[in-house]
């Protein structure tokens, strides 16, 4: 379960400033079409009325993207005394007022910018931001630069856009696919395009070497990486400690998303015990992780889980208390809970091994532990007991039984779960005997 590819560390900083004045290099070229005029005089040409450009004072850039490189480039056009409006949904509008952007909603950005530079990841929601509903309700002859990734900008959109004076120009150093095949946009004499150089200087190599290095040095040390989304996720799965403790939480997450799916909205992600005061900050990814490889999401991990997850509309909320019930003899515990329902699951670790001790309000006698392919099913408490019934459909399947748990009655109902030696059992045909069943491997 879970990712099994290596995470490689980012070095965010190592091309912010290079690919920050390629930015604005960018702008002053649509602004005065440095370029096209360049282009010109190689040609033997002395075309002063055709390459008429404009000021850059006085006119608003709208970033989309208000990180590392997004304030670099704000800071570096209010010099040219461009006023500078934004949006990112993470950076705070007090904090974004601190380096001179106002942040608006996008709608309200739209239309009031003249140049518009995007400094976001790509993402399902920031794949196609501007596109052909986007340009309709900017200024007409908007220009538009394009130097963080690939996608963000509709290129078919962006090429009708060209075509209808919609907008005026636009500079790219990035493309959907690299090189573009489709010359269209390269091609249109109010584009500049460069094959991908936001982090080609020479200071920009030299700092990400830096960088890398002294990252792969405080993985060695059990330290927390600089530079890398949720890195104390990511540190902490290399601790032995820490270990079972995240296969849990995507056990648990996994879990979840098999009884309750598809899961949206709220998540609570609760530790207890002292000794996971801190840890909610690597389980919560870890919990992501579950939940999304249960919803059919591949590649997620520790860090880009709690993004992702974001993204399909799933918020984890992470709280703490050293408090445990005394029904637990103290053992620290990790629960899931959907609010607002009345699902719950409660687990810990025992030794090395994840074990589930609650589900729904029903406790186990013993711990059930979470690994590999397993079998849960709720029967009436007061009715026969369907296992026999479950045995034949496992014989039947040619699954092994390896372990059985069964819950304390609650509400009138029993759970249990069968450890099996293979999945595949026809979950329908159990259903017949129980009032509800799931099956899934961990």
């Amino acid at each position: 379960m879970g990712s099994s590819s290596a995470r490689l560390p980012s070095t965010p900083t190592g091309n912010s400033l290079s690919a920050a004045e390629l930015t604005c290099g960018m702008i002053l070229s649509l602004a005065r079409q440095i370029p096209q005029a360049a282009a010109s005089m190689k040609d033997r040409k002395w075309d002063r009325k055709k390459f008429l450009g404009m000021e850059l004072h006085g006119k608003t850039l709208g970033i989309l993207g208000l990180g590392r490189i997004g304030r670099e480039v704000a800071t570096r056009m209010q010099a040219f005394g461009m006023k500078t409006i934004g949006y990112d949904p993470i950076v705070s509008p007090e904090d974004s007022a601190a380096f001179g952007v106002q942040q608006l909603p996008l709608e309200q950005i739209w239309p009031l910018c003249d140049f518009i530079t995007v400094h976001t990841p790509l993402l399902p929601s920031t794949t196609g931001l501007l596109n052909d509903s986007t340009f309709a309700k900017c200024r007409p002859g908007v220009q538009v630069v394009n130097c963080a990734r690939g996608g963000i900008v509709d290129e078919g959109a962006l090429l009708r856009a060209l075509q209808s004076g919609q907008c005026g120009g636009a500079a790219l150093d990035v493309f959907t696919q690299e090189p573009p095949q489709d010359r269209a946009l390269v091609n249109h004499p109010n584009v500049i395009s460069c094959p991908h150089l936001g982090a080609s200087t020479r200071e920009a190599q030299s700092r990400c070497g830096r960088e890398i290095a002294l990252q792969f040095v405080d993985l060695a040390q059990g330290k927390a990486p600089a530079g890398v989304v949720n890195s104390q996720a990511l540190s902490s799965a290399l601790q032995p400690h820490c270990q079972p403790w995240i296969a849990l939480a995507e056990a648990l997450g996994l879990l979840l998303q098999t009884l309750a799916g598809p899961v949206k909205g709220s998540v609570q992600v609760s530790t207890l015990g002292a000794p996971l005061q801190k840890a909610g900050t690597y389980l919560s990814p870890a919990v992501a992780t579950g939940l999304l490889d249960g919803a059919g999401h591949k590649h997620v991990n520790l860090v880009n889980g709690l993004l992702l997850a974001q993204e399909a509309g799933v918020q984890l909320t992470a709280t703490h208390s050293a408090m445990v019930p005394e029904s637990y003899r103290g053992a620290s515990l990790l629960q899931l809970a959907l609010p607002g329902t009345s699902t719950r699951l409660v687990g810990s670790v025992q030794g090395s091994t994840p074990v589930l001790q609650e589900l729904n309000g029903a406790t186990f006698r013993q711990p059930v532990p979470l690994t590999g392919p397993l079998l849960l099913y709720r029967a009436g408490a007061a009715d026969a007991s369907p296992l026999p019934a479950v045995l034949g459909l496992l014989g039947k399947a040619g699954a092994e039984l390896h372990s059985y748990h069964g819950s304390c009655p609650v509400g009138g109902s029993v759970w249990s779960v069968l450890g099996l030696s293979a999945a595949g059992v026809a979950l329908g045909e159990v259903k017949q005997h129980v009032a509800e069943a799931f099956q899934l491997t961990l």
